[in-house]
């Protein structure tokens, strides 16, 4: 299940996050690093669900 979710978190990083922990801080700070730049989205949303 976590590499759907990985996969999900290259395509698009919040629905990858949203599909770990939901909507929450973590959501809300993967969105914003996703507006600031594509690739720090994707770092943290791996990170997030590599970390749970």
């Amino acid at each position: 299940m976590d590499l759907i979710r990985i996969l999900f978190s290259i395509l698009l990083p919040p629905l990858g996050v949203f599909l770990q922990v939901g909507i929450g801080k973590h959501f809300w700070i993967n969105i914003l690093l996703t507006i600031l730049g594509y690739i720090p989205g994707i770092v943290h949303a791996v990170w997030v669900i590599a970390k749970k």
